[in-house]
């Protein structure tokens, strides 16, 4: 059965592989800009995933993270600074600046961590609206390009697509790598029970740190991807709205699941356009959708599929102690 279950998980990774590939080809130009803002959206929910999902700490300031790594972008880049160096740049600042909101954690707990990040997320949008210096305030920021990479331009809807993916794969190896090293297995302790974690050695402050800094550099990461995608930069899309957006896609996705943020950005991103042909109602129906999963299943879609899985192997490991006591059992004459 594990051969059996390697290879179907083979299969549908390869499928799902092919599907983002091929799928922009039969797309509209504002249908590749969605797939493209999806894989974006991805970016960021992986990295709330590793801070919430596995480690445990409640994070409302996700978004804010996703601006930080626009505006270093857009900054350096209207500079004439070469692609890389801004991506660098605002994977490290969001880094450090994670690493210093992580210290509060240390201190606080569920809600009020959550309201501590809350207000980091209202600084640094007023920082963005106000700072006209720095951030050009409400006019945003304009006039950088779309990077060339090796020599081949993203300048195409398509081309930057399939940068937006490169990208993408670029994290979930990297968090694949995080997940299954010492420090996934500590982040989930640090999840589980802190206290017996720090009896058992764990480092709890470190790795409560480590936690906010990671999740944070995934956050400016994609924020680094979002400046080149809508080649204008203005304090709008991160207010709160972004980072309780970011949040669902994690909860929806299933909160502690390695794939939870595909599922979840794909319902969060690509859901509504998708219900579009019902006009007015479109909203409606998402909201009423979203609401009725998590009535249903708290731990999201892939919790439905863990709870089906874990099901069915019960019901089949009973079907075999029956069988094996009805072996056992003396015939009657």
């Amino acid at each position: 059965m594990g051969a059996n279950a390697a290879t179907l998980r083979a299969a549908a990774f390869a499928a799902g592989l092919l599907f983002l590939l091929l799928v922009p080809l039969g797309l509209s130009r504002y249908g590749v800009y969605i797939m493209s803002l999806w894989a974006v959206m991805t970016i960021a929910a992986m990295g709330l995933n590793l801070t919430l999902g596995y480690a445990g700490q409640v994070s409302l300031a996700q978004g804010a993270f996703v601006g930080i790594g626009s505006y270093a972008v857009a900054i350096l880049s209207t500079n004439g600074m070469p692609f890389i160096v801004p991506l660098l740049v605002a994977v490290g600042l969001s880094f450090a600046i994670g690493w210093l909101l992580g210290y509060p954690a240390l201190r606080v707990q569920h809600h009020y961590l959550a309201f501590v990040t809350l207000a980091f997320s209202t600084l640094v949008y007023l920082v963005f609206r106000n700072e006209e210096w720095l951030t050009k305030g409400i006019y945003g920021i304009m006039g950088f390009k779309r990077p060339t990479i090796f020599g081949i331009s993203t300048a195409t809807p398509l081309a930057f697509y399939y940068f937006c993916l490169a990208m993408l794969a670029i994290a979930t190896a990297f968090l694949a790598w995080i997940v299954r090293s010492p420090w996934g297995r500590a982040f989930v302790a640090l999840r589980e029970n802190p206290v017996r974690a720090l009896s058992l050695g764990v480092d709890t402050r470190r790795y409560t740190l480590m936690a906010f800094a990671i999740g944070s550099a995934m956050g400016g990461f994609a924020g680094a991807v979002y400046a080149p995608l809508v080649e204008f930069v203005d304090p709008t899309p991160f207010t709160l709205a972004l980072s309780l957006n970011i949040l669902m896609m994690v909860i929806v996705g299933g909160s502690g699941f390695f794939f939870g943020p595909f599922l979840g950005a794909a319902i969060a991103v690509l859901l509504p356009e998708w219900l579009r042909f019902a006009h007015g109602w479109y909203l409606v129906i998402y909201a009423a959708f979203v609401m009725g999963l998590l009535i249903y299943s708290p731990t999201g879609l892939l919790g439905v599929a863990d709870r089906w899985t874990a099901n069915r192997k019960t019901r089949r490991a009973s079907a075999e102690r029956a069988a094996a006591s009805a072996s056992l059992s003396p015939e009657k004459p």
